[in-house]
């Protein structure tokens, strides 16, 4: 079996939260990529109670820290988790309860943040957003706190 632990480091992207009963979006961490070849975002819904919600998954991207000059990653620089545009496959709807929805960043900016954007929602939406790094440029990364 393959050792996968020393070759990743997590991070939270948007720590647990019960999202608002409105359509207040939810914008992660900015996640510093560099040192990395490898960024996937997992999403981790909880019971969702609105009856109608979506909710829309944006990745933006930039060379700088302050994310003065981001712009929205294409989809040619996103993997998908399935067989839509990959920011469509990380979407959800209020049937996703218990779900996680994954999606892949292979750009080469430096960093990255995720807002997720409910739309039609008067319910709680409780989530979690980790970003996943992997692929180190050197030897085994070390997993800080966050």
């Amino acid at each position: 079996m393959i050792d996968q632990t020393r070759t990743i480091n997590a991070k939270t992207a948007i720590a647990a939260i019960a999202g608002a009963g409105d359509n207040t979006p939810q914008v992660s961490a900015i996640i510093d990529r560099r040192g990395f070849d490898a960024l996937t975002f997992l999403i981790s819904t909880g019971v969702l109670a609105d009856a109608d919600a979506a909710f829309t998954v944006l990745l933006e991207h930039d060379d700088v820290v302050g994310f003065g000059t981001a712009v929205a990653v294409p989809d040619e620089a996103l993997i998908s988790q399935g067989s839509a545009a990959p920011e469509t496959d990380a979407g959800f709807t209020f049937a996703a309860d218990g779900q996680v929805r994954k999606i892949g960043y292979r750009g080469t900016k430096g960093f990255v943040r995720m807002t997720i954007t409910p739309a039609n929602n008067t319910g709680a939406w409780p989530i979690a957003v980790l970003a996943l790094l992997g692929k180190p440029y050197f030897s085994q990364p070390t997993q800080g706190t966050t």
